[in-house]
C-alpha cells in the first residue's frame, strides 16, 4: 500500500493581494520547472495542511498549495466579505498567470473538488487533468443529507451535539439557523456554533473515529474559519445554480480525471461520485471499500498517491 511521501518544505511562500481586503497564502514545494500541480483545499473554509504537500513525487511536480480566502493563512481570517465560487476561481486563476504557468492539474477533495470543478468548467484551457477525492456537487440534497436529514441517521450521537445550539423551534432550518450565530454579534455563542458546526464533520470523516482529526476541526481557529465559511456558502447555495457542475459538464468532456471515493464516505455520499463519473466519460473512479471521507485515511492515501503518478502518464 502507497504512503505519502516524506515531509518537505517550501522552497518559496507569499502572499497574493487579490480583491480588497483579501490576501491570499500560496507556497511551492518540490520541483521548480517540474509539472505544475494545484492543491485545492476543502472546507470552505478548512485551509491547507503540511501533509497535503505529500502526495506528490516531489522529483517530479512542481506542488502548489494555496489557502483560500478567509482561510489558513489567508487574510483576514474567516472573512466573508467578497468571498464567493466565483471569487475563488478568479482569484486560481490571478495565481495561474502570477506564476507563469500555461497549464496545471487540479487536485481537490471535497469542496476542493467542487471548486476544482467548477475551474475547469470555467477555465478548461488552463487544465491538464484532475484528480479528485469526495465528491461534493454541491446539490441541495447533498447539503440537506449532511446538515438536516440523512447522516444524522447514521450517527445519532454526534447529531445531538450538533443541533444542540440550536433551539428547537429553529431546527427545521439547521444551516440558517447556524448561519444567524456564526454571524452574530455575540462572541461566546460564535464561537459555540463554530466548535459544534466543526465537530460534527470532523467526526464524521472517517470509517473509524480518530482522534487527531476530530483535534484539528475543533481547533478553534479552524473550527471558526471552517464553519463561517462553510455555512455562508451553502446558505448561498455556493453562489451558483443548481447542479450547475452536471449541468455543463461538456466543458470538460476532454479532459482526464481521477475520481477517488470511499465507499462509507457520510459527509459527501458516493453518489456523486457516481453521478460525476457517469457524466464525465474521461473519467475514471477508483472506489475504496473500507474508508469514509477523509484524505488522511489508509485506502485514501494509497489511491491518491496512486493516482499523482498515473496523472503523469496521462498528461506527459
Amino acid at each position: 500500500m502507497r504512503t505519502l511521501y516524506p515531509p518537505i518544505k517550501p522552497y518559496h511562500e507569499f502572499y497574493l493581494d487579490v480583491d480588497p481586503p483579501h490576501r491570499i497564502y500560496v507556497e511551492e514545494c518540490g520541483r521548480p520547472d517540474g509539472l505544475p500541480v494545484l492543491f485545492v483545499h476543502g472546507g470552505p473554509g478548512s485551509g491547507c495542511e503540511t501533509y497535503h504537500r505529500r502526495f506528490f513525487d516531489p522529483e517530479i511536480y512542481r506542488i502548489i498549495l494555496f489557502d483560500q480566502r478567509g482561510a489558513g493563512r489567508s487574510t483576514p481570517h474567516a472573512e466573508l466579505e467578497g468571498n464567493t465560487t466565483q471569487a475563488l476561481v478568479a482569484d486560481m486563476e490571478s495565481l495561474r498567470q502570477h506564476l507563469g504557468i500555461e497549464q496545471w492539474v487540479l487536485f481537490g477533495g471535497s469542496w476542493g473538488s467542487t471548486l476544482s470543478l467548477v475551474y475547469a468548467e470555467t477555465h478548461p484551457e488552463a487544465v491538464l487533468g484532475l484528480i479528485l477525492r469526495g465528491i461534493f456537487l454541491c446539490r441541495e440534497r447533498e447539503i440537506d443529507w449532511f446538515y438536516q436529514e440523512g447522516a444524522s441517521r447514521v450517527y445519532p450521537d454526534y447529531w445531538q451535539d450538533f443541533i444542540a445550539p440550536i433551539p428547537p423551534a429553529e431546527r427545521d432550518e439547521m444551516v440558517a439557523a447556524y448561519y444567524k450565530r456564526l454571524t452574530g454579534e455575540d462572541e461566546i455563542a460564535r464561537m459555540q456554533a463554530a466548535r459544534a458546526w466543526s465537530a460534527w464533520e470532523g467526526r464524521t470523516s472517517t470509517l473509524v473515529a480518530r482522534q487527531s482529526v476530530l483535534d484539528h476541526f475543533t481547533d478553534p481557529r479552524t473550527a471558526l474559519a471552517l464553519a463561517r465559511i462553510e455555512c455562508h456558502y451553502f446558505v448561498n447555495h455556493i453562489f451558483l445554480p443548481e447542479n450547475d457542475i452536471l449541468n455543463n459538464i461538456e466543458r470538460i468532456a476532454a479532459i482526464p480525471g481521477i475520481i477517488v471515493q470511499g465507499r462509507y464516505d457520510m459527509v459527501c455520499p458516493m453518489e456523486s461520485a457516481w453521478d460525476l463519473h457517469r457524466a464525465w466519460p474521461m473519467s475514471d473512479l477508483d472506489i475504496i471499500p473500507e474508508a469514509g471521507h477523509s484524505a488522511s485515511e489508509a485506502g485514501i492515501v494509497d489511491a491518491l498517491v496512486k493516482a499523482t503518478h498515473e496523472m503523469v502518464r496521462r498528461v506527459k
